[in-house]
């Protein structure tokens, strides 16, 4: 039978708002590798401007993203940024060896598919190569902790419930099914591999302004072994960065948690790209 719209509940609701639709986008990585993404533009987009960018990035890693409604993305839209989001290798929905392919080199060719779609996207004219922001929760926190060791070319990052030691993540986190596909083997076996994997081993080179996100009951990447030591190793270097910590909020603090705690958490990631991208006086980050 063909579809048949059942009610129309939120016609009223919808008829104030102007949600924009994503763009769908293929574009070819560093290796000639396809990369599936989508982009959203602001309301009453305009392609003469310059529009500042918040890169978004999924955890899992093996996720993905699609074309779908996702209320984070829509509110950074209607203020003004464009928002791009794709699936970098590692990512599910493509086949087995795309999904695999990272295995023992995770973070590593996957930050370089983000990157090509950032330049990808550049190459349009309407972004402000100046005032770019990245943020992802989980893996895309581990990913985004990656990016701000290994580039300064984003001018403000969120990285949420992530992992910058891999080492500690071994022995503490509550999630082991894929230590044995990420790593050829026990920290003490191939502590090489483990050290050249954690973004904290590069943390010297972090000059973007970096806010971390934890939920304090987080077991699944727990903050001691992500945002703390990020956040304490940025402080002892000089460097801007803020840390924002729920109280019993676990991994899945943006789906489930309590619902003031995911209007908090998405108000400190768009602030802190307001100030840093838009250059908006907001002086609730700055250090007494």
């Amino acid at each position: 039978m063909p579809a048949r719209r059942a009610h129309r509940v939120n016609d009223a609701l919808f008829s104030t708002l102007d949600i924009t639709a994503p763009e769908e986008f293929w574009y070819k990585s560093f290796d000639g590798r396809r990369v599936q993404g989508w982009i959203l533009k602001p309301p009453h987009f305009d392609a003469s401007k310059k529009y500042p960018l918040i890169l978004e990035i999924h955890g899992g890693p093996n996720a993905a993203y699609g074309y779908t409604f996702t209320h984070e993305f829509d509110w950074m839209a209607a203020k003004g940024y464009v928002v791009l989001y794709t699936n970098p290798r590692g990512s599910t929905s493509y086949g087995q060896d795309f999904g695999n392919i990272i295995q023992f080199h995770y973070p590593g060719d996957d930050y370089k598919d983000l990157m090509a779609g950032v330049d990808d996207v550049l190459k349009r004219g309407y972004v402000d190569s100046t005032r770019m922001g990245v943020t992802g929760g989980s893996g895309g926190g581990v990913l985004t902790n990656w990016i701000v060791t290994h580039t300064n070319r984003f001018a403000a990052a969120a990285s949420q419930r992530s992992i910058a030691d891999w080492s500690g993540f071994w022995y503490s986190a509550d999630f082991t099914l894929f230590n044995p596909t990420w790593f050829s083997g026990a920290p003490w076996e191939n502590p090489k591999q483990f050290a050249e994997l954690s973004p904290i081993t590069y943390i010297t080179n972090v000059t973007t302004p970096l806010m971390l996100i934890e939920g304090e009951a987080d077991m699944r990447t727990p903050p001691a072994m992500g945002g703390e030591q990020m956040f304490r190793a940025l402080k002892y270097l000089h460097k801007p960065t803020v840390m924002v910590r729920f109280p019993d909020e676990t991994h899945e603090l943006s789906r489930s948690g309590k619902p003031w705690h995911r209007v908090e958490r998405l108000r400190h990631i768009v602030g802190w790209f307001d100030k840093y991208l838009e250059h908006k006086p907001i002086t609730t980050y700055d250090v007494q």
